[in-house]
């Protein structure tokens, strides 16, 4: 009986998991960096827009609160991805043993076979 994760193993430099990592790479993580912060950009902007109608003092500043928080962490999150990317490829450069594999595997998400 074939282990499950070595079925394709040696068609590509994933170990067979290279549909995986195509999802995250080309699915997940433009949603994640690009997406989320776009809405929490967005649902920032609206509460301020409901607080400013609504013309209460206090209301208009706890929004302004959350305005530049949600703006914050729509940074972070923007980054997040390429930071974890940056520290993966120092970890590689400097790690022992076999480092090269997971970048190698990285590198190949991007082709696309025909």
């Amino acid at each position: 009986m074939s282990n499950l994760f070595q079925i394709g193993a040696d068609l590509d430099s994933c170990g067979g998991l290279l549909p995986i990592v195509r999802v995250l790479k080309k699915g997940v993580m433009p949603v994640v960096q690009i997406v989320i912060p776009i809405l929490l950009i967005v649902f920032a902007t609206v509460d301020l827009g409901k607080a400013v109608i609504s013309s209460e003092e206090k209301e208009v500043k706890a929004a302004q609160g959350r305005l530049i928080k949600r703006f914050i962490y729509a940074a972070a999150i923007f980054f997040v991805v390429s930071l974890v990317t940056v520290v993966m490829n120092l970890v590689s450069k400097g790690g022992e043993g076999d480092t090269e594999s997971w970048k190698n595997c990285w590198a190949s998400a991007y082709i696309v076979e025909k």
